[in-house]
Formats: structure tokens, C-alpha cells, sequence
């Protein structure tokens, strides 16, 4: 999200895509969607473009939120996650990025962020 603050300036949402989320279970998503009500404090909600779109979030193709997606994930260790990503606003807002996380003090820490693409 600070990889490109314009992308999340005025937004009254966060969508997170969790579709492709195979191992995570409920208690996983839930705090995964409580992590970013608390640092945020907009409505979160998992969610798809698509039911995004079908539930009058986007007109056109801009959203009044942004939508997150994970991509790949590659669980490198315990403690360390490497992954790919993007934050999607509109056709010409989105950046793409890989993101290194390490596990330290009983929380996620982001280790390494690299953005690799932006429209």
C-alpha cells in the first residue's frame, strides 16, 4: 500500500482477492481482514474484481477502493515468505510487486519490496 500512496488516496474500501488462497482457512482470512481494518481503518472485504463489479463497487473500471491480490506465494521458510502481487485502483492505477516477509516478534514484517511493474 506505500509502494504508491496515490493509489490508496481517498479510497473508502480495501477488496483483498483471496480466491487463489488454497491453504488458508477461515481463521487465516480473518485475520488477515482484521490486520488491515486496524492499520487502514476502511471497510476491508475479500473479494474478486468481478464481485466487485457485480456489487456496484466499480463504474466503469475504476474503483472507489483498491483491490489487493496475491499472485504466486512461495514459502521459503517458517519465518519467510517470498510473493507477488499487485494493488489495482483503475485500468491506468495498479502497480505490481514482490514482496519479501519474515516472521520476527510475533508479527510479519515486510523484509524486501521491489515494485516490477505499474500502470
Amino acid at each position: 500500500m506505500e509502494q504508491d500512496e496515490a493509489l490508496s488516496s481517498d479510497m473508502e474500501y480495501i477488496a483483498i482477492d483471496m480466491s487463489n488462497f488454497e491453504d488458508a482457512d477461515e481463521s487465516n482470512t480473518e485475520e488477515i481482514l482484521s490486520y488491515f481494518k486496524e492499520k487502514y481503518k476502511v471497510n476491508i472485504m475479500d473479494a474478486t474484481l468481478e464481485q466487485l463489479k457485480e456489487k456496484g463497487y466499480s463504474d466503469t473500471m475504476r474503483l472507489d477502493g483498491v483491490l489487493l491480490r496475491i499472485e504466486k506465494v512461495d514459502f521459503k521458510s517458517n519465518n519467510e515468505i517470498f510473493f507477488e502481487g499487485s494493488i489495482y485502483r483503475s485500468g491506468l492505477g495498479a502497480v505490481g510487486v514482490e514482496v519479501k516477509v519474515h516472521y520476527k516478534d510475533n508479527k510479519w514484517e515486510s523484509k524486501e519490496l521491489k515494485m516490477i511493474w505499474i500502470s
